[in-house]
């Protein structure tokens, strides 16, 4: 059982466990360097596969946010809850991973994170819906604390990390502006013009930094929002257990229009920076200088 006091370091999950748990279990997949969520091989491939920087999450305050899109993986949850939005029940259905979204000219759009594909009982795809998985940017730099905390598990599973510089947070506004947005725009609007559906799969804390979206029933929605959020083990050697908190049903446009819509803030205080501005220009003597004679005389 993880310390529930607040700490003093960003490393929530590192190769799959609370970095306070010493089981055999998890020194085994520190050691290995294994990922526990169903990633397309058994070891972490995150940022460099050779040198994997294996956080899966970290804290903000006693929050813990998902920061590795595999960890959304634990169980195939996802996949079960964007199938029950995407297809009716008993459907048949697989997933496949990474596929590559081109847009009318052949130009590629991105790869789709996890594609759902209904078939029927000779194997022929009938229906399929996009699964996308946004997990968190991080502000910062995380590998230092990790490969600190990585030299000696043992000793720093409790170590202070506050006073060190660029101190790992959450980047929630980088996440859903160079990420989201453009997610939504270019694969969502291709995924939306073809009158299929898509789903996202994303952190609780990061959600709810969002603008708020205009629900609607979940058989109007173009959209599934999949909201998450981890639960701590009850004993050593077992992962943080994933759960869905809920789902909020969208239409695409209007979700798509809140969130890359900026909010405007008070026009009066940019008009107070505009005059500062003038002031110091008007305020400014200008720069006078003595020309030689032109005529050489």
């Amino acid at each position: 059982m993880p310390n529930q006091s607040t700490p003093k370091h960003p490393l929530a999950e590192v190769f799959g466990f609370h970095v306070a748990d010493m089981s055999a279990n998890a020194n085994r997949h520190r050691t290995k360097r294994l990922c526990p969520f169903n990633n397309k091989v058994p070891n972490c491939t995150k940022d460099k596969a050779q040198n994997p920087l294996g956080v899966c999450s970290v804290f903000q305050g006693d929050a813990i946010v998902i920061t590795c899109p595999i960890r959304f993986r634990q169980s195939w949850l996802i996949a079960e809850d964007a199938a029950d939005f995407f297809f009716p029940p008993n459907a048949t259905w697989t997933t496949l991973t990474e596929v590559r979204l081109k847009d009318a000219d052949g130009g590629s759009a991105g790869n789709i994170d996890i594609v759902l594909c209904a078939y029927d009982k000779s194997g022929k795809v009938y229906d399929f819906g996009a699964l996308e998985v946004q997990a968190v940017y991080i502000s910062g730099n995380v590998r230092n604390p990790f490969e600190h905390y990585m030299e000696a598990p043992a000793k720093r599973g409790g170590m202070d990390w506050t006073n060190e510089e660029n101190y790992p947070r959450p980047d929630f506004l980088s996440s859903s502006r160079k990420r989201l947005a453009p997610q939504l725009i270019f694969k969502g609007g291709i995924i939306n013009a073809w009158n299929k559906k898509s789903a996202v799969a994303l952190d609780k804390n990061f959600f709810n930094t969002l603008p708020k979206l205009p629900e609607v029933a979940e058989s109007e929605a173009d959209i599934a929002w999949l909201i998450y959020d981890l639960r701590p083990p009850e004993k050593e050697g077992a992962h943080y257990e994933l759960f869905r908190e809920r789902i909020v049903y969208t239409r695409f446009e209007p979700a798509l229009i809140q969130i890359t819509r900026s909010r405007p803030g008070n026009v009066e205080d940019f008009l107070k920076i505009l005059q500062t501005k003038v002031d110091e220009k008007l305020e400014t003597p200008p720069t006078n200088r003595t020309l030689d004679n032109p005529f050489g005389k």
